[in-house]
């Protein structure tokens, strides 16, 4: 049994059954046989599914807002948001697509050579629950578009989500059987991995859980994207603007309560101006309002389950414990639902819990830096590697230093966010692959050459030497 809890108020709002072995063998069968006639379909027809997928989307933008709020907590003008971003993507792959998968020709002594982009057939995406729709769809148009088919696991505390985003597919004109929503407990995921008629698997989630599911894949001989955790640092250094930094700090921190991969969580900051920072950040912080997420005006909704608001809170106790300051927030509300307030910890350092581990949640650590070498020393300093801010008034300087900080993005003067233009992603133990932008519509494709002879003149390479 799934069981969906609003996190607002620790009470259940439905119950649904899982499904059996039967069901799942008849989903992966179907989907197999429904992406061997979808790959033939060109694509220019392929993308009038993603411009329906959008329609669909923006219909139904305040009912799935609604239902993303209710079932993880997020506040609703968040949730909102959230489907307009879904439904750019739609857009965006929809219109770019054929640029992006067209034939390279290659030069070359043949008589014709071209790159070829090929689905690799049924995808299995293990999606989190902290953008329910969003993650989904910013795997689902490219992979679509590319010919592939899909099998969607997702979030036990999600299921009203996942249920709705099948329905969405469905009215959006899918063929039948291309994709599939299963509700399964995680200990079934291994066999689904394993079976041949899936190709690949991408999951967003937990760097623990995606090792796992990278040793299962690994195992299979199948394709993995992996976008995990994060530690992402925000750099705030002597000449930057500080009001300005102060004020997308905060955004960059409480956005969806914390709860991102991506949310900016250690905020290195230059000595000589960290004390004014860090009043302006509280400043900031203060006028954060907390309540009811269905309301237009909060900010800062409940956690989405109650274990982690508990595992937050021990990660705030024993970096206090270990010397660093409390600057706001610290402990859970009480009462009803799962309400931690945003916190501040200053003079955070490097052997702390709010550094070393990914704080999921509404908690921002502060680091004072000497300088902007040290700045970026104490960034790297972490198992992560998915994105990162730099904010500073010299802009040669800052593409010097954004080569120098390890991470899958580095945006300069704002706040790190996923975007369909640009590739999205992370390094050591935030994971591999790339969604998003051309590199990620290529991620689950068979990039194929195709040479076609005689060639005008032999080659070394044409003559069996490898």
């Amino acid at each position: 049994m799934i069981v969906s809890i609003n996190p607002t108020n620790g009470r259940e709002l439905a119950c649904y059954e899982l499904q059996s072995d039967f069901v799942v063998d008849a989903a992966l069968g179907a989907a197999a046989e429904a992406q061997g006639a979808w790959r033939k379909v060109p694509i220019a027809e392929r993308c009038r599914l993603l411009t329906g997928m959008a329609r669909v989307l923006r219909a139904g933008k305040s009912r799935y807002a609604a239902m993303i709020t209710r079932e993880m907590g997020k506040p609703v003008v968040e949730s909102e948001a959230e489907i307009e971003k879904c439904a750019y993507n739609c857009d965006f792959y929809a219109e770019n697509a054929a640029t992006f998968l067209a034939d390279e020709p290659v030069a070359s002594n043949a008589r014709e050579s071209v790159v070829a982009f090929d689905p690799l057939g049924v995808v299995l995406a293990i999606m989190p629950w902290n953008y329910p729709f969003w993650q989904f769809f910013r795997f689902a148009a490219p992979a679509f578009a590319a010919g592939n088919g899909a099998i969607l696991k997702h979030a036990n505390n999600v299921p009203e989500c996942a249920l709705a985003i099948q329905k969405v597919m469905r009215e959006a004109g899918c063929p039948e059987g291309l994709f599939a929503t299963l509700l399964i407990e995680p200990a079934k995921v291994a066999r689904i991995i394993a079976d041949d008629r899936i190709a690949a698997v991408t999951l967003t989630g937990s760097t623990e859980v995606g090792a796992i599911v990278a040793a299962q894949a690994g195992k299979a001989l199948k394709k993995q994207v992996l976008e995990l955790g994060g530690s992402d640092p925000f750099i705030v250094l002597a000449d930057a603007d500080l009001e300005e930094a102060a004020k997308v700090a905060v955004k960059a921190r409480y956005i969806n309560v914390g709860q991102s991969c991506v949310n900016a969580k250690r905020f290195i900051v230059e000595e000589n101006m960290a004390d004014r920072f860090v009043e302006l950040f509280v400043e900031g912080v203060s006028k954060l309002k907390i309540g009811d997420p269905m309301e237009r005006d909060t900010n800062i909704g409940p956690m989405a389950r109650e274990n982690l608001m508990a595992g937050l809170h021990n990660q705030v106790e024993r970096t206090l414990a270990a010397g660093a300051t409390l600057k706001a927030g610290g402990a859970p509300l009480g009462g009803a639902g799962f309400y931690y307030p945003p916190t501040v910890l200053d003079n955070v350092r490097p052997d702390m819990a709010a550094f070393r581990e990914e704080t999921f949640g509404p908690v921002a650590a502060i680091i004072r830096a000497k300088g902007a070498d040290e700045a970026v020393r104490l960034a790297n300093q972490t198992a992560f590697g998915l994105g990162a801010a730099l904010w500073t008034s010299d802009l040669k300087r800052a593409r010097i230093l954004a080569r120098d900080i390890e991470a899958g993005a580095v945006f300069i003067n704002g706040m790190v966010a996923s975007d369909p233009r640009y590739p999205f992603g992370g390094i050591k133990r935030s994971g591999y692959g790339r969604e998003l932008g051309v590199y990620g519509i290529r991620e689950f494709v068979n990039i194929k050459t195709v040479w076609i002879g005689p060639a005008q003149a032999p080659t070394i390479a044409q003559g069996g030497i490898r």
